[in-house]
């Protein structure tokens, strides 16, 4: 396990979450404000296992895991620390069905003490300004908009967000 809220575990992807991520990564709604691309089974499959061969990576520097419920244990989610550059970068993304239910918030703020613990100073964001739900979480947690951008992917407005921890 890495780190732990009331509701939930982030832990490391297993292949048994290949079932919940191609649900959530073949979703076009969860898929509409990060790259927009759905994708097959089998590529689900090629990306779920490179993304757990990073773990054992030296300097690994994109980290990607599971979000589950602590009830039961379900796969409900991933949430994502990448180094860009200099800047650690925070991203999310649940199953459609868990929207709305303050995982979003939780896991993020989960995350940040995480990232206080490992001695970062600094954690930055991107959001799709129509993202109405992430933008508001990242505000809620005391982001803030530091620069206006238009995504590459998407070419849709997005801003840069950052804390400073």
């Amino acid at each position: 396990m890495i780190f732990e809220t009331n509701r939930l575990r982030v832990r490391k992807l297993h292949l048994k979450d290949l079932e919940g991520f191609h649900k959530m990564q073949s979703n076009p709604k969860a898929m509409q404000y990060a790259d927009g691309q759905v994708k097959s089974l089998e590529l689900h499959v090629i990306e779920i296992k490179e993304l757990i061969s990073k773990y054992t990576l030296a300097n690994n520097v994109f980290w990607i895991y599971a979000i589950v419920q602590k009830s039961n244990d379900a796969f409900i989610g991933t949430v994502a620390l990448v180094k860009e550059g200099t800047e650690d970068e925070i991203g999310y993304r649940f199953l459609e069905e868990y929207w709305n239910q303050g995982f979003g918030f939780e896991v993020c703020d989960g995350l940040i003490s995480y990232c206080r613990k490992q001695g970062l100073n600094k954690l930055i964001a991107f959001s799709i300004d129509k993202n109405k739900a992430s933008v508001k979480i990242l505000e809620k947690l005391n982001f803030k908009a530091i620069q206006q951008l238009i995504a590459e992917e998407l070419q849709l407005p997005e801003t840069k967000y950052e804390l400073y921890l």
